[in-house]
């Protein structure tokens, strides 16, 4: 899958001092850019010799560029040269495994989708058939953009992923257990993969990429047919021990009545996964098919049941954000679920479960693009977090 290989990376790895601030100047310009190094110094609190050695290094591994110098109509002496990100040579790879199908996709530097394809999976969920399946896709979508050079392949998948090792622990709908993705993944591609559960993926997407943009935390609650959440504070995702943080998919839900694998009854998961969705539109004729999709186009063509099992879901989920949001009161709350993504009542539905004085509840800002930047930005996290060393492709 990668390119022509690169030459072997020659400085040493960076001290935790020096990778924070390699960090905070290549936030910097993404957020800023074009912006001068002056401004980044005072962004950042760093000196400007600093600033400008650290830009000089992102400059020669082809993650920055010098924008157009502006005119200078008055004065002496040379311009500020403002720095802006080069998102015309490297892409990441996604992916993100879904219990219907694979998203795979190729990200730029900015976190935007440069092509998207879905690998519907059939039969059994194996997982070396899935991800070699993978590769095979993103090796494809790297031949239709010849120019580009990939860092690095990011992973996002729902139930129990340990970051650390790169493993599925536990995803009990595609039946994985103890699957070492990282392993298999970078053996088919040959590049560098991390791995992540999709809301914590998708918790750094909204901040490098998002809405959550300089909030200091941010609540993620994804709704699919994984229900799970991600908290971000000062910075920083919490994992918890072996990543099992976020786990809310057996929280009881008052009144529910859907059965759970896990024998109980109710659990939050079973009550809003989009399988439990779809089979109550097709019992009660407003669908035959088995996609969520398949609801909200009924409920676009006037379905009243449709709509109705699209808004309640809604204020559900509504019903669920608000308890967590009573347990970690973050600055701003990220949903990514189907009918708040697609429709206003759906929405509206949401923020009264939440109620009025909490803090603002958004929709996940990546559209119908949601999964494939929940893959990208695993890997582009980790390039922003340590850009001098996240991948011995760069140079």
């Amino acid at each position: 899958m990668p390119r022509a290989a690169a030459p072997p990376l020659t400085t040493p790895p960076p001290t935790d001092r020096r990778r924070t601030s390699a960090s905070a100047v290549l936030r910097s310009v993404l957020e800023h850019g074009p912006v001068a190094r002056s401004t980044i110094a005072r962004l950042t609190g760093l000196s400007p010799a600093s600033v400008t050695d650290y830009c000089a290094r992102f400059t020669e591994l082809g993650l920055i560029r010098e924008a157009e110098a502006p005119r200078r109509l008055k004065g002496v002496g040379r311009p500020h040269v403002p720095v802006d990100l080069d998102d015309s040579r490297f892409v990441v790879g996604g992916v993100h495994v879904a219990v219907p199908y694979t998203t795979v996709a190729l990200l730029d530097l900015r976190g935007r989708v440069v092509l998207r394809r879905e690998l519907k999976h059939s039969g059994a969920v194996d997982p070396l058939a899935v991800l070699a399946r993978a590769a095979a896709g993103l090796a494809a979508l790297l031949a239709e953009v010849p120019g580009s050079r990939p860092l690095g392949v990011g992973v996002a998948v729902g139930g129990w992923v340990d970051r650390d090792s790169g493993t599925v622990v536990e995803h009990p709908l595609l039946g994985w257990r103890e699957v070492p993705v990282r392993e298999l993944l970078g053996a088919h591609t040959g590049l560098p993969v991390h791995v992540d559960g999709h809301a914590r993926a998708l918790v750094n997407g909204e901040r490098l990429f998002g809405r959550a943009r300089g909030s200091r935390s941010v609540l993620h609650l994804f709704v699919g047919n994984v229900v799970d959440a991600a908290f971000a504070t000062g910075g920083e995702v919490h994992h918890g021990p072996r990543s099992q943080a976020g786990t809310i998919a057996h929280l009881p839900v008052p009144g529910g009545t859907e059965p759970c694998g896990c024998g109980r009854t109710g659990c939050l998961q079973a009550e809003l996964s989009e399988r439990t969705l779809v089979r109550r539109a097709r019992a009660a004729g407003a669908v035959e098919g088995s996609n969520p999709m398949d609801v909200l186009a009924a409920a676009r063509a006037g379905d009243p049941v449709a709509v109705r099992l699209l808004v309640e879901r809604a204020r559900m989920t509504g019903r669920a954000a608000g308890l967590l949001l009573d347990v970690l009161n973050p600055e701003s709350v990220v949903v990514t679920e189907v009918g708040v993504l697609h429709r206003e009542d759906c929405l509206a539905a949401l923020r009264e479960a939440v109620g009025p004085e909490r803090a603002p509840v958004l929709p996940t800002s990546f559209g119908a693009s949601v999964l494939a930047v929940a893959g990208g930005s695993v890997a582009l996290d980790v390039l922003y977090r340590d850009p001098l060393s996240a991948s011995p492709e760069l140079i």
